[in-house]
């Protein structure tokens, strides 16, 4: 089976983001079922395809909004106002259709699509949605800029988030009507997406890694807490407000905290008892650097990578009732907390009871396990089709 990859950014490397981890993990399982992929997307500027003679780059484009110079988001609004289309999708239309299609026609003969989020089936919806096609949601993107919206501070913000969610919630219906399957990565955005329950929808366990580092290795931790992700994002960004304004005030002065990711400017400042790290070469080690993993998610949907990767590592956590969406199983070392007064004090219980880290290898095998077996229901979907399907 040839299967096309459509995705906003192509992988370039090691995996940064929960959203390009993500992607590793979904291509790693296409490859362990045997199936030969084509990706085709964008990539970051300055940088190159990780796979060359296995991806067709559509141009280089920075889909992140936080940092993006006044113009280029005015560009950026404008297209979109004009075209109908979201503000996610719109960045992704500095290449044409028909520079889509003579992309795809390049690729030769394949037996599908697989529409990895919505942006680029946004995008280009009438082009990559004329082909059979599975379609991953990452998140019920309608529900999260709807949530984006009552966090917002300025009318204009929330305007635009509320335009998002209403043209969100129409292509992701399309989309789900359309496709022969539908992947999620949590069993609550089925149900959110209208497709659970009718046997053409699967969630997919991720993992964030191919292999477990050792545990059993002495390290001495640095800090009290440790938080790792990318905080731009607005969904990540309301969970990190909300520990930095309602849980850090409540914590003792001589409680270390450190946060590594891309912050927003002016953060740092604003709470100067923390280290802001930004960003750190090996995510891994920077966790293990903590005597206990707050995982604050608050808002959003898919599933939390953070804490997936968290449960890998064995590593203690203080977790909100959100933060363990799409997990099954929870550790023995994880507690749930979700109001600001609990958290901080469950955070202190770990951190002075010394909580033990876990060996997470049975996690990471049970997860992937999962997602292969998964995966497989929406390759059988597809391949019922592949008589009529190659192009």
């Amino acid at each position: 089976m040839h299967l096309v990859f459509a995705t906003s950014i192509v992988p370039c490397g090691a995996p940064e983001t929960g959203y390009e981890i993500a992607n590793a993990a979904v291509l790693g399982a296409l490859a362990r079922a045997g199936v030969r992929v084509t990706v085709m997307g964008f990539a970051w500027p300055g940088k190159q395809p990780a796979g060359p003679h296995e991806t067709v780059l559509l141009g280089h484009v920075d889909v992140t909004t936080e940092g993006a110079p006044a113009l280029r988001k005015v560009g950026w609004a404008a297209t979109a106002l004009a075209s109908g289309l979201t503000f996610a999708s719109a960045k992704l239309r500095v290449t044409g259709e028909r520079e889509v299609a003579k992309a795809l026609q390049s690729i030769g003969p394949f037996d599908g699509i697989i529409l990895n989020s919505v942006q680029i089936a946004g995008a280009f919806e009438e082009l990559l949605t004329s082909r059979p096609f599975a379609y991953v949601a990452h998140n019920v993107e309608h529900r999260s800029a709807r949530e984006n919206a009552a966090a917002a501070s300025g009318r204009l913000a929330r305007h635009m988030f509320e335009r998002e969610a209403e043209l969100l919630a129409a292509l992701e219906a399309r989309l789900c009507r359309k496709a022969r399957f539908v992947y999620t990565f949590a069993e609550e955005d089925a149900a959110a997406l209208g497709v659970a329950g009718k046997g053409l929808t699967a969630v997919l366990p991720l993992v964030t890694r191919a292999a477990i580092p050792d545990a059993t290795a002495p390290h001495t931790p640095q800090y009290d807490a440790v938080l790792i992700g990318t905080w731009t994002w607005a969904p990540n960004r309301i969970g990190l407000d909300w520990f930095l304004n309602e849980v850090v005030p409540l914590l003792p002065e001589d409680f270390s905290i450190a946060i590594a990711g891309r912050a927003p400017d002016g953060l740092a400042g604003a709470h100067p008892r923390v280290c802001f790290a930004g960003r750190v070469e090996d995510a891994a080690a920077f966790m293990c650097d903590g005597k206990v993993v707050p995982l604050v998610s608050r808002a959003g949907t898919g599933v939390q990578l953070k804490t997936i990767e968290a449960f890998e590592l064995g590593l203690p956590c203080v977790a909100t009732s959100h933060a363990l969406r799409g997990v099954a199983e929870r550790p023995s070392n994880c507690a749930v907390a979700d109001d600001a007064e609990s958290f901080a004090r469950t955070l202190v219980e770990a951190r002075d009871a010394s909580w033990p880290r876990l060996d997470g290898t049975a996690f990471h095998a049970a997860q992937q396990a999962a997602l292969d077996a998964n995966l497989k229901l929406g390759l059988a979907a597809l391949g019922n089709d592949r008589a009529g399907a190659a192009a």
